[in-house]
Parts: structure tokens; C-alpha cells; sequence
């Protein structure tokens, strides 16, 4: 991350009204608890709603400090009216919903530069980029910054940041990795690829375990000792994203013990012992998934 970067956008956001008619957002003799500054914004009404929803309004009013990311009405419009009735309508999901857009302590624009990853209240993490004179945290662009409150700070942010599921749910839900999905129960190593990690998976798609020679896969299924030895061959300890690849070649160890030889070219794109990550930095709540377009073998 480019951290002077990040301290020039963010530094041009602290000086962003919020208020209709109001002066700098940090004015300290103006300042209240978190809620009663969302409340007086006036442009966090489904903010409050939710908040109250799930019972959270003692807890952002209290002593903290902490680091609110604040999606706008605006921001929660764009959510489908059924999904977030919904999501007010179940309090547990909500609250972790919430949660996830709280970073415990006060984090000032000054702060964030240093960061990657701010660890939430939910337990996740939230993903801090920049670049072209903005600052983003999954995504979400914030829109002002440093308001400055008697038990935290409020970061605008122009859309609802949802928690990531896990490497093996996220797999599910995309639907393109039904034979990997069923070679990760076979082998029983669900219970280690839902945990904590976080891990680096190169995940081959359906079509790639469709291109091994006929019958390979109904072997392997056959064969768990084998079937795990590869399967672990595409698992990396830690979260290694593609931005924190440099050009050229890398080994790097698998948790099956062996190295994969991975290049990344000049024009950004990244091979793995030959094959295509077709789909790169998927990010999950336990690491990332890179998908490639090969089932990658030990040698």
C-alpha cells in the first residue's frame, strides 16, 4: 500500500462536511456520542433504525472508544428493500452485520495509513485500499472522514459492508467448484479449511478437475492419503494477495509441505506451476482464494 498515498486522501476528506450549514466535521466543542451524531446528521436514519434493531445503542454510546464505518441512507438504498427488511427482521445477523462496520479503538485518517486490515468488533477483518486519491474499505469509498465524537470517530463510507463467509462456504456459493468442494469432504479437511487460517487456496475450478485424464478423480475419491496430499498442495499459509507479488518468480512452500512455483509477468498477470489464476484475491473470512484453470500435481 502506498501509505503517503492513503494519508494525502484521507487527509483531503477530514475537512468534508457531513452537516447542512455546518463548518469542519472535527470541531471538538460540537462533539457527541457516536448515535446522537448520527442522529443529528440526519443522513444515517437506516443506520440508527439498525442500530436500535439490534440493540446496539448502549454499546456505540458507552465509554468505547471505537471507529465507526457509516454507510449513508444513500449507501443502504442500494441494498434489495426485501434483503435489508430482512436483515432489520433477524437481530443475530444484523448484529453481525453491524458489527463488522466497528474497528475497536480510535482510528484517525492519520492511523489508517499504516493499515492493511483493521480488525473488527465482528471479528473480521475489513480490507483497507487506495489509490487514485481515494481510500476504500471492501470496496465501500469513504466519503468523509475524522467526525471526530466523545467515544470514537465516524468514517463515511457510500455503501453496506457485508462479513465474508469462510473459504469452504464461499467455494459453495460460487457454484463453480462442486468437484473441489467434494474432494475437500471426501478428505476431511472441511473442519481445517472452515477454520481460522487464514490460508492462500488455489482453487481449479470443475473444469479443470474435468480436464485430468478419465477416471483420475473417481480414483483419487478412492484414495483419501492421495486425494489430501494434493488437495493440501494447493494451500498456502497465510493471506498472500496478487498486490503483494512482485514481478517475476517465487516459490512458495504448501501446507502439504512442497513448493509451488508462482510468476507473476510484467503485465500483472500470475501463473502457478503453469496454470492461469483466472480469478484472483476472492477474499473470505480465513484467508483468500486465487481461482487457476489446472489442478496443480506435485512433482
Amino acid at each position: 500500500m502506498n501509505r503517503m498515498l492513503l494519508t494525502a486522501a484521507l487527509a483531503a476528506l477530514v475537512t468534508t462536511p457531513v452537516f447542512a450549514g455546518d463548518g469542519p466535521c472535527t470541531k471538538p466543542a460540537a462533539a457527541k456520542d457516536i448515535v446522537d451524531t448520527a442522529v443529528g446528521a440526519g443522513q444515517f436514519t437506516t443506520l440508527v433504525k439498525a442500530v436500535q434493531a439490534a440493540g446496539l445503542v448502549d454499546t456505540l454510546k458507552g465509554p468505547g472508544p471505537f471507529t465507526v464505518f457509516a454507510p449513508t441512507d444513500a449507501a443502504f438504498a442500494k441494498v434489495p428493500a426485501e434483503t435489508l427488511n430482512a436483515l432489520l427482521a433477524d437481530k443475530a445477523l444484523l448484529t453481525k452485520v453491524l458489527t463488522y462496520h466497528v474497528v475497536p479503538g480510535t482510528v484517525m485518517a492519520a492511523d489508517a495509513s499504516k493499515l492493511s486490515w483493521a480488525k473488527t468488533v465482528n471479528g473480521q477483518s475489513l480490507y483497507v485500499t487506495s489509490g487514485e486519491g481515494e481510500v476504500r474499505v471492501d470496496g465501500a469509498k469513504v466519503i468523509a472522514a475524522d467526525i471526530v465524537c466523545t467515544n470514537g470517530v465516524i468514517h463515511v463510507i457510500d455503501a453496506v459492508v457485508l462479513p465474508r463467509k469462510d473459504i469452504v462456504d464461499t467455494a459453495i456459493g460460487a457454484g463453480s467448484f462442486k468437484t473441489l468442494v467434494a474432494a475437500v469432504t471426501a478428505a476431511g479437511l472441511v473442519e481445517t479449511l472452515k477454520g481460522e487460517g487464514p490460508f492462500t487456496v488455489f482453487a481449479p475450478t470443475d473444469a479443470a478437475f474435468a480436464a485430468l485424464p478419465a477416471g483420475t478423480v473417481e480414483a483419487l475419491l478412492k484414495d483419501i492419503p492421495a486425494l489430501k496430499g494434493i488437495l493440501t498442495y494447493h494451500v498456502v499459509a497465510g493471506r498472500v494477495l496478487s498486490s503483494d507479488l512482485k514481478t517475476g518468480t517465487i516459490e512458495a512452500t504448501t501446507v502439504e509441505g512442497r513448493k509451488l512455483t508462482v510468476t507473476k509477468a510484467a503485465d500483472g498477470s500470475v501463473t502457478v506451476n503453469g496454470a492461469k489464476v483466472a480469478s484472483r484475491d476472492i477474499l473470505t473470512s480465513n484467508g483468500v482464494i486465487h481461482v487457476v484453470d489446472a489442478v496443480l500435481l506435485p512433482k
